[in-house]
């Protein structure tokens, strides 16, 4: 049987990667599929797929897009998430700070440089209008460490997805100042490119596996049976659970655009978060399943 280590975050978007691994589902087509949760988020992983501590990775699309073209040798095979991603931007409960407008020139807590919480940081200064080249951050790791740095003011707000914080917004931890959609689809899966040469039939199991566990969440209908499982395995509450099922849309197994990731890259560039782009083929491995 073979082992593949696999990393994404500890949130409700990974929920279909848990019940087919714990239904053997991947076991039965002869694959090992061993997870791993990284709080840090996508710059975490990124780190983990140039080590070779994971060998795929269920990330930022933006995130993994940046650190390819900066030299991470892995490929992007599949889109994982179509929708955007539903980012929240926090102060702190106690913070003298009312409205996004005020945060010009402030502090940007982030998990990891090149994590998408800095890359959002980018995308809601240019938004603003304001100096990209004047952002400040401060490294927080996880989520620990930006209720630490937000109570304590070392930083001045922290993005990160609305649904994960909505409990921290609920229980007077955070405010949120405003919902910042992410200009492209959220989530992709990317593969180490060792792992690619040496083991594609095994990459090509995996998709399959997970393609047809998100074909289980293709119509409300269907989503509106894993509402108790979300709530409860996130601590979400039922009514949160359905709004993000709703805007929610899972890709099964679609070849991933070309013309997307260029979009994507092209936008990344514009908001000067890369300096360069690249060809779609270095960014991109397409997996006939």
């Amino acid at each position: 049987m073979m082992t593949l280590k696999i990393g994404g975050v500890p949130e409700h978007f990974n929920m279909p990667w848990h019940l087919a691994i714990e239904n053997n589902e991947f076991k039965n087509e002869g694959i090992d599929l061993v997870w791993k949760d990284f709080t840090g988020g996508t710059g975490d992983m990124t780190k983990a797929l140039r080590s070779g501590e994971i060998d795929i990775a269920v990330l930022l699309t933006e995130g993994i897009i940046k650190d390819i073209i900066d030299d991470n040798p892995s490929k992007i095979v599949q889109t994982y998430v179509n929708s955007p991603l539903l980012w929240g931007l926090h102060v702190g409960a106690e913070s003298k700070y009312q409205s996004v407008k005020e945060l010009k020139g402030k502090i940007s807590a982030i998990s990891r440089v090149g994590s998408g919480s800095q890359l959002l940081s980018v995308v809601n200064v240019k938004n603003n209008g304001w100096d990209v080249d004047k952002i400040e951050y401060q490294v927080v790791n996880n989520m620990l460490g930006a209720i630490d740095a937000l109570t304590n003011e070392s930083a001045d707000y922290f993005l990160w997805e609305h649904f994960t914080t909505k409990p921290l917004v609920d229980n007077g931890t955070f405010r949120r100042l405003a919902d910042i959609p992410s200009p492209w689809p959220c989530f992709v899966i990317a593969v180490r490119d060792e792992v690619l040469e040496n083991n594609p039939d095994e990459i090509k199991k995996v998709l399959r596996v997970i393609n047809k566990q998100l074909e289980r969440f293709s119509t409300i209908a269907k989503k509106e049976r894993y509402v108790d499982t979300f709530a409860e395995l996130y601590n979400l509450e039922h009514d949160d659970v359905k709004d993000w099922l709703i805007i929610t849309e899972w890709n099964q197994g679609k070849s991933i655009s070309r013309t997307l990731i260029n979009k994507v890259q092209n936008k990344l560039h514009d908001l000067s978060v890369i300096e360069k782009t690249i060809d779609v083929d270095q960014l991109v491995k397409k997996i006939y399943i």
